[in-house]
């Protein structure tokens, strides 16, 4: 049906927090507006910074202010990156283990650092998106992004693609769904999926459970998935 074309995260600070992962992580500015910066990462993923002067941060663990989507990022050396985050502006979060730690970014979006030996630097191992029912929500993003399930078991599920970068679903017991273009209940992260035909890519996507939403314009059309999820079809 479509392919991910990027990841896109809502700030107040478009320039500082693509600052920041550019710093951390490597992403690569390729694209500039007033409102929206796009990068790359080292692997060629695009993801994009959405100006949202009003955002409502996640307060994570706090599921009232829940992050709704996170990075897992891989690193050979853990107490390396976490000190590098640190200096960078990112907070140290309750959670975290042996072989990883959680943060929040400057504008609060939390993300994982994980350990992984081999690694080159820092590398983007997966989106992880939060649902009440993570199966469930695989399967819908399967058929949309043309990708497999991978993974699935008690605490949710992956699909992954050669040359995409994966997409976890977490099961969340107390989930608060976005209520998109509602600021009090924001959407913190959305896909762009890019499709060839937008009518029948549209078709599909309401038969698979999606919901339209307002917006949209020249080059895209906006939805949520069936657990509220904003996505962008674009072309």
């Amino acid at each position: 049906m479509g392919k991910l074309s990027e990841i896109v995260i809502d700030t107040p600070d478009v320039v500082g927090l693509s600052a920041f992962y550019r710093d951390l992580a490597g992403f690569e500015v390729v694209r500039t507006d007033d409102d929206w910066i796009t990068t790359k990462t080292p692997e060629g993923w695009k993801v994009a910074f959405q100006l949202a002067p009003g955002l409502v941060a996640p307060r994570w663990p706090d599921p009232a202010y829940p992050q709704q989507m996170h990075l897992d990022l891989v690193v050979t050396d853990l107490p390396a990156a976490v000190e590098k985050a640190e200096k960078l502006g990112a907070t140290r979060l309750p959670g975290g283990g042996e072989t990883f730690t959680v943060f929040a970014d400057p504008s609060g979006h939390p993300f994982c650092l994980c350990q992984r030996d081999g690694v080159d630097g820092v590398g983007l191992a997966d989106l992880m998106i939060d649902s009440p029912d993570g199966a469930t929500l695989a399967r819908f993003y399967a058929e949309l992004l043309g990708m497999k399930t991978t993974y699935e078991g008690p605490e949710g599920a992956m699909i992954s693609a050669e040359g995409q970068p994966a997409v976890c679903f977490q099961n969340v017991g107390s989930y608060t769904a976005p209520q998109w273009p509602d600021p009090a209940y924001p959407q913190q992260y959305h896909l762009d999926v890019e499709v060839a035909d937008a009518d029948e890519a549209e078709r599909q996507v309401l038969a698979l459970g999606a919901t339209r939403l307002p917006g949209g314009g020249e080059d895209f059309r906006v939805f949520a998935d069936p657990v509220g999820h904003p996505f962008c079809l674009v072309w």
